[in-house]
């Protein structure tokens, strides 16, 4: 199938507002992850307890419980989507702004709770998002739409990565914490910009048929359990590998945060080039031999940490190892995210949506103390050799499903993976 023109689509309003919205989406995870565990770091917090606050990302992997509410319940405002957009939005804003003033020093506890709040608040956006993202874009364009949502993305987890540790060597945490809070604020008016759904749909007549119908289809499904294990595993040695980056970068070869940070904006250029390359890659391979092509290159990638480990405090060593790193996790993401679509029936977008790509974020939220204790056991270098060998079974289970990956998706879906 052909891709959909480039003309229409930087011209296309609908596909317009998948990048600021993207970018409200991807804001807040790097907030309550990275970041933070670069604050504690700073401040003084030993690994092991760091390891335990990557439990904050916990409601990521537990949203599919409560998607089901935001499929039934309608509010009084802008429609079911939009309405939901404008409340989580101004939620998880607020929230920024409590953690900045409760802080680090001394109270680390209740900035854990905060940020837990922050992250169930920003489960409960990204649950929406993926559903008006769904009902909004025509079949054509869904996969230049989901695209371009990956590029507002990640282009939100570097500036809320990168950008921030540049800005906090300079304004402090708090005041870098407020200042994101504001970034976050004005994805508040793309909301209230944002064009109506294209599909409506029919909201579910009770919360046992809004829970229990895209269950029964999901997992009436043949080799459905193959398929969520496939889920579960292609990002595992990507989420094991990051768990711990920030306090390898910092605590373990002693960059400055400003050193990090600079590196990591280094690396916006080459996430959108590997995005670049993973949508040309994909109109021309198809969904299957681009998940394992683009699978294998993550695994690779997370090599070039053990050699960063063995190499020592070297920052040519350091921009490398960041920059292959953000190219094939751009690739690995554009297909995760096309295997996802794949797999979801358009009428229970919502629901199969949010337990789909819950299951991915189990690796990166329970990774954190095992990955903690592993590093203590081994070392950094063995660590990220083990991230390496993590990443090989989801590669493995991409080739052994070819077949029903193949033949799942209908007319629409095959195009939306092609375009993306």
């Amino acid at each position: 199938m052909n891709a959909f023109p480039v003309t229409q689509v930087l011209a296309n309003r609908r596909i317009a507002f998948m990048l600021p919205l993207g970018f409200a989406s991807g804001l807040p995870l790097a907030l309550t992850s990275g970041t933070l565990q670069a604050w504690l770091t700073v401040v003084g917090l030993d690994l092991k307890t760091i390891g335990i606050f990557t439990l904050v990302g916990l409601p990521y992997t537990l949203k599919f419980l409560w998607a089901p509410l935001l499929d039934r319940i309608t509010p009084p405002w802008l429609g079911r989507r939009r309405g939901w957009m404008l409340l989580t939005q101004i939620g998880v804003t607020l929230g920024l702004v409590a953690m900045a003033m409760t802080g680090a020093g001394g109270r680390a506890e209740w900035l854990g709770l905060t940020a837990v709040l922050v992250a169930f608040l920003s489960a409960s956006l990204d649950i929406v998002f993926d559903a008006y993202r769904t009902d909004l874009l025509l079949p054509a364009e869904r996969g230049f739409g989901a695209a371009v949502w990956v590029n507002g993305y990640r282009f939100a987890l570097l500036i809320a990565s990168s950008g921030a540790l540049v800005l906090a060597d300079h304004i402090g945490w708090q005041s870098t914490y407020l200042v994101l809070a504001g970034i976050m604020a004005t994805g508040i008016v793309a909301v209230l910009a944002a064009p109506e759904p294209t599909f409506t749909g029919t909201p579910p007549m009770s919360l046992v048929e809004a829970v229990g119908d895209p269950l029964r289809e999901l997992f009436s499904r043949s080799d459905i359990l193959k398929l969520l294990f496939l889920i579960l595993l292609y990002k595992l040695g990507d989420a094991v590998a990051a768990s711990l980056q920030t306090a390898f970068f910092i605590g373990g070869l002693g960059f400055s945060t400003s050193d990090v940070g600079y590196v990591k904006g280094i690396g916006l250029f080459a996430t959108l080039g590997g995005a670049l390359a993973g949508g040309v890659a994909m109109a021309r391979l198809g969904l299957v031999p681009s998940l394992v092509l683009f699978g294998l290159f993550q695994a690779l990638s997370n090599l070039c940490f053990t050699g960063l480990a063995w190499a020592g405090k070297s920052y040519a060593a350091l921009t490398a190892s960041v920059l292959i790193e953000n190219v094939t996790g751009g690739m690995g993401t554009a297909a995760f995210v096309a295997l996802i679509m794949s797999l979801c029936d358009h009428r229970y977008t919502a629901t199969q949506f949010a337990l789909l790509s819950s299951l991915e974020a189990v690796g990166r939220v329970f990774s954190g103390r095992p990955s903690a204790d592993l590093v203590g056991a081994v070392g950094w270098a063995q660590f990220f050799f083990i991230s390496f060998l993590l990443a090989l079974p989801g590669v493995w289970l991409a080739w052994t499903l070819r077949a029903k990956l193949q033949e799942r998706p209908g007319p629409e879906s095959v195009g939306e993976c092609a375009a993306l």
